[in-house]
């Protein structure tokens, strides 16, 4: 029995096989990537298996067919080729909002799917592509249980203090609040602290650093302050989407004339990494890029990161164990260095030597002897917690 893990985008389908051994989850035996499937796109596949050469093909598309159900034919035919002697016994989808109703997994119902297609504009870049897969599984793999894993289930031990906006009560009471995501990471980089570290119990602060991106500040291993908010777009500046914002300078645009969509697209695709730059939403580009431009964007982007850290450690008394995840906090060496360094006051100190060796695929402590706070880099698997979620409900 196994348990296919997939992360649907709108130009990409992540995917990876978890088998289960004694009722529990072990590493993925094949992980993979579709990529190109947005309009005009070429689509591609890559693969693994565990501990061999990744595999990269084209993937057909027919005529008249949809990039996304080729994509699917694909995978399908993959895993009847190399896995044949695998029995699914669940899909289970990362979808991005749960909103204030599903705060654990659940399998999928048309009915679930009508209740989570009403938080689509609260993250309009994930969750309206992380439903449309879940269709298009149910629809392909009709025998096998749909389940969505939300990122927003984490936080449900977030206090009101955490969660209350200060607005109107009645739009509290409707619904408008703070619920936080990138939970199915958190969830996995907590595990691997419980593991490695005793002080993880205490005041533990993990960055997932990436195209998206925040912190979230746990006690016992449990979420007590995160960055973001009611959508995906609060907290850390990101690859496209501009993090915290003074709400005047919506208001402003609007009296410009700026409407809903045209807003929408610069808050989710135009700002951050990319909208400072003038050049790219990747860390990695504008590292090599030398441009002044580029170079505020990094700058800014540390920044904020080091003060959203210093808010958080504000937030829970303290910090004991701080640690990287995500695109970018677990191979952007110089960002880890600039961000501890900034965080010296608190007792931060890393060894330059075990963090530029920290960026592969292997949980490391980069912290310097001495230090009084242990930091970690910890590469995240999110789909594997969706596959631990989705075996304890099947």
């Amino acid at each position: 029995m196994s348990i296919l893990a997939v992360n649907a985008g709108s130009s990409s389908l992540k995917f990876a096989l978890y088998p289960v051994h004694a009722h529990t989850v072990s590493e993925a035996e094949m992980t993979g990537v579709i990529e190109g499937l947005e309009p005009a796109g070429q689509p591609r596949i890559t693969w693994c298996m565990q501990g061999q050469t990744k595999v990269c093909a084209t993937v057909q598309v027919a005529a008249g067919t949809e990039a996304f159900d080729a994509a699917l034919v694909t995978l399908k035919q993959l895993l009847a080729t190399q896995f044949a002697h695998v029995t699914l016994q669940a899909v289970a989808h990362r979808v991005v909002h749960g909103g204030a109703l599903y705060q654990a997994a659940v399998r999928v119902t048309p009915e679930v799917l009508t209740q989570l297609a009403t938080l689509n504009s609260l993250a309009p870049l994930h969750q309206p592509h992380n439903l449309a897969g879940v269709r298009a599984f149910t629809e392909s793999f009709p025998q096998v249980a749909q389940v969505a894993c939300f990122d927003t289930a984490f936080h449900r031990s977030l206090s009101p203090l955490e969660t209350t906006f200060a607005i109107d009560r009645q739009l509290t009471a409707s619904g408008v609040r703070r619920f936080g995501f990138h939970g199915l990471s958190y969830q996995f980089v907590s595990q691997v602290l419980q593991d490695v570290s005793p002080r993880s119990t205490g005041r533990t602060l993990m960055a997932h650093l990436g195209n998206g991106a925040s912190v979230c500040a746990t006690t016992d291993h449990q979420s007590r302050a995160t960055t973001m908010g009611f959508s995906a777009l609060d907290g850390l500046m990101m690859g496209s989407r501009s993090g915290a914002l003074d709400p005047g300078v919506l208001l402003y645009l609007m009296e410009q004339g700026w409407g809903h969509d045209a807003i929408q697209k610069l808050l989710y695709k135009q700002s951050g990494l990319l909208g400072v730059s003038g050049e790219s939403a990747d860390m990695r580009t504008l590292r090599v890029s030398g441009s002044p431009t580029a170079q505020l964007a990094i700058d800014l982007f540390t920044h904020r990161v080091v003060r959203e850290v210093g808010a958080l450690t504000a937030c829970v008394g303290g910090l004991d164990v701080l640690a990287f995840t995500g695109g970018i906090g677990e191979h952007d060496t110089v960002l880890r260095q600039q961000v501890c360094e900034a965080l010296h006051y608190l007792g931060v100190s890393i060894d330059a030597a075990r963090n530029q060796a920290a960026v592969g695929d292997a949980v490391r402590a980069i912290h310097a002897e001495g230090s009084n706070i242990e930091v970690w880099v910890v590469p995240t698997d999110e789909g594997r917690v969706a596959a631990q979620q989705a075996l304890a409900l099947v």
